[in-house]
């Protein structure tokens, strides 16, 4: 069940983030504001660095804040919808035995008020009182963002699907 979740969280993770969209081999870094984020045209680059600085910095609020309140996650079998099931079945129980998140961008693109990132992500799997190891993850992700009625940006949807975590040596 913890390796399950661990997956689940890395997956979600790896959907909402990712920085460069020029070269997919480049993690990403967090460097701006909300305010920027909050633009008329999505910069969807942005908007997954800010995520991504969220999860690492183990800010559930602001993770939580960050989705749409119809938001949608999707991971294998694993369909949580709205804020509330997905903050307290995915964001809660993973954003602490989740780190060092990062994203790869493959594809990027906005039109109107919705925008997308799909890519590769990686994560190290933390230790816990019932896993005793420390694990490394990988997978593919998309994030898909919608332009909220006060015009921030929000994840509408998460689908992630990754590979079964590895122990780190």
């Amino acid at each position: 069940m913890k390796l399950y979740l661990l997956s689940c969280c890395a997956a979600a993770l790896l959907t909402a983030c990712s920085g460069n969209t020029h070269n997919p081999a480049t993690p990403t870094a967090a460097t701006t504001s909300p305010a920027d984020a909050a633009s008329a045209t999505a910069n969807v680059a942005d908007l997954d660095q800010q995520f991504v600085s969220a999860w690492n910095n183990k800010d559930a609020s602001k993770v939580t804040a960050m989705l749409a309140d119809d938001v949608q996650f999707l991971q294998g079998a694993t369909h949580f919808v709205g804020k509330d099931e997905v903050t307290n079945k995915w964001i809660t129980p993973t954003i602490n035995s989740i780190a060092n998140l990062k994203t790869y961008s493959v594809s990027t693109g906005t039109e109107g008020s919705l925008a997308y990132e799909a890519g590769t992500f990686s994560v190290d799997v933390l230790p816990t009182q019932t896993e005793k190891v420390m694990g490394s993850g990988t997978g593919n992700y998309v994030f898909v963002w919608k332009k909220a009625g006060d015009g921030s940006w929000k994840i509408s949807m998460a689908h992630l699907e990754d590979l079964p975590v590895q122990e780190k040596k």
